[in-house]
């Protein structure tokens, strides 16, 4: 997958991570997200929304995080990492890099959407610190999503 040229690597632990230029081709994101999701979204969907205002994206070749950034709020649009990517903290570490750009242009809470029935992302944005703030009933093809928030800035350990 490109890398964005302008930008130095993220370093968290193993994990290169960079930021998405929204100029690149999408397609390897789309590949991501249909690996991790029934209802994926296509390479023209992600492009829409990376090019939209206040939008932007951390990758690797296993993972990538989706955001935006609108009137002091961001928002995680998507968080997606391989199957044979999970449990080695790379979700953890994409996380930190929306985390800090939010902060870094002024947000000062970070919403997301789960599905209810979605235990270990549950159990990845608790040990962040997002707590639950509201349900959405059948948002997810008929499956309950938990509405998240985490104040900023956030001090981890």
């Amino acid at each position: 997958m490109p890398n964005c040229p302008a930008e130095k690597p993220l370093s968290e632990s193993r994990h290169h991570i960079q930021r998405f230029d929204p100029t690149f081709d999408t397609a390897p994101l789309a590949a991501l997200h249909a690996a991790c999701f029934d209802e994926a979204w296509d390479a023209a969907a992600i492009k829409d929304l990376l090019v939209a205002s206040g939008a932007f994206a951390f990758h690797t070749d296993d993972g990538f995080v989706l955001a935006r950034l609108a009137g002091g709020e961001a928002e995680i649009l998507t968080l997606a990492v391989a199957p044979h990517a999970r449990g080695q903290g790379l979700g953890r570490a994409l996380l930190n890099a929306a985390i800090a750009r939010a902060v870094d242009q002024g947000a000062d809470v970070l919403f997301l959407e789960v599905g209810a029935d979605n235990p270990h992302a549950l159990a990845l944005y608790a040990g962040l610190g997002f707590t639950k703030v509201g349900m959405r009933k059948g948002y997810y093809s008929g499956r309950d999503a938990l509405v998240l928030r985490l104040p900023l800035p956030v001090k981890f350990a």
